[in-house]
């Protein structure tokens, strides 16, 4: 009886410590706050990314090997870089990973270690390197300095940093000589306008990052582009239709997914507490989308004028012809 009345009364010492208010969040930085531990640990599914929480734990973990690199820029400053390499016995794809507004954090690492789980080799470069004092980039400026210091960054400055990381990565000797980009946030709307300005990249991801509207901005485009987006992000997805109108006047692949009832930065979210509750789903169903997207990166265009029954003769990644099905995942109308 004794423990009992104890137990209560701590319960309600809790209850009343966590009813204090909390300070106003940033609405713009939302999908970056902390998340809360769950009263009970679940087991990480581990053929999905880390959430914003998990993400150190995965890389200290990982058996991968994975590097920092300093990719030449011309003249500017060069590009810190997290690479990481997948185990496999064959040369592999490279996907450029695009950071959010918060800069190269972890859980963007985090991303970079599972796409080299899943066979490829992942480059994550730090847009903001050399914006910090003292030389230092997006780890010295920290989440608040880097949303500040990245508003300076101009889309000259990605497209010429991303020439130069696609340049790097034609080079690695384990790549295959494909490249991709991918990207969240402001990252997936960088991802998005690099595709439509470098004819030669072989495809493009983004993650609810907002597109251009000028019939103008789309003049290059060429390589495919899956978009992923929350249902519950109408700023991003207002530029969805004007995207779909001008890449279907140009022949250029664009796979939007909209996933309801999931919000801004899903995939960095998931079931963080507080945020969308159909950040989780949209998540499950998201990451296999995106692999199997990458995983045909040598496909054109010319898939999206295939039968969407039948099958194509495609050059598979040793380079043979093989008979692939066409992309499997959902389409919006």
């Amino acid at each position: 009886m004794h423990r009992f009345v104890l137990t209560v009364s701590a319960l309600l010492v809790t209850a009343a410590a966590t009813a204090q208010t909390s300070p106003a969040m940033d609405p713009h930085a939302n999908h970056a706050m902390k998340q809360q531990a769950a009263p009970a640990a679940t087991p990480r599914n581990d053929t999905l990314p880390p959430d914003a929480d998990a993400a150190a734990g995965q890389l200290s973990a990982s058996p991968r090997h994975a590097e920092w690199v300093e990719v030449k820029n011309g003249e500017g400053t060069p590009i810190k870089s997290f690479v990481v390499y997948p185990e496999r016995k064959d040369k592999a794809p490279v996907v450029i990973v695009i950071h959010e507004i918060f800069g190269l954090s972890d859980w963007v690492r985090g991303i970079a270690d599972q796409l080299a789980k899943e066979g490829f080799i992942a480059v994550a470069p730090d847009f903001l390197s050399g914006k910090a004092p003292n030389g230092g980039g997006s780890q010295e400026l920290g989440s608040q300095g880097s949303t500040q210091a990245i508003r300076n960054v101009t889309p000259e400055d990605t497209i010429r940093i991303l020439d130069a990381v696609r340049s790097y990565a034609l080079t690695i000797p384990s790549a295959n000589g494909k490249v991709a980009t991918m990207g969240f946030c402001w990252g997936g709307g960088t991802s998005f306008t690099y595709a439509l300005n470098q004819p030669a990249l072989n495809a493009a991801v983004s993650y609810y990052g907002p597109m251009p509207t000028e019939p103008a901005a789309y003049g290059k485009a060429k390589a495919p582009i899956l978009g992923l987006y929350g249902g519950n992000d109408n700023r991003v997805n207002a530029t969805i239709d004007p995207a779909k109108t001008e890449l279907a006047r140009k022949k250029v692949t664009y796979e939007p997914h909209i996933f309801e009832g999931a919000g801004h930065g899903f995939l960095r979210q998931q079931a963080a507490s507080g945020h969308a509750p159909g950040n989780p789903k949209a998540t499950q169903e998201a990451w296999p989308l995106t692999l199997e997207f990458l995983r045909n990166i040598r496909r054109r265009a010319a898939s999206a004028r295939g039968s969407e029954r039948g099958t194509l003769t495609l050059l598979c990644e040793n380079g043979t012809k093989c008979e692939c099905p066409p992309f499997s995942g959902r389409r919006e109308p």
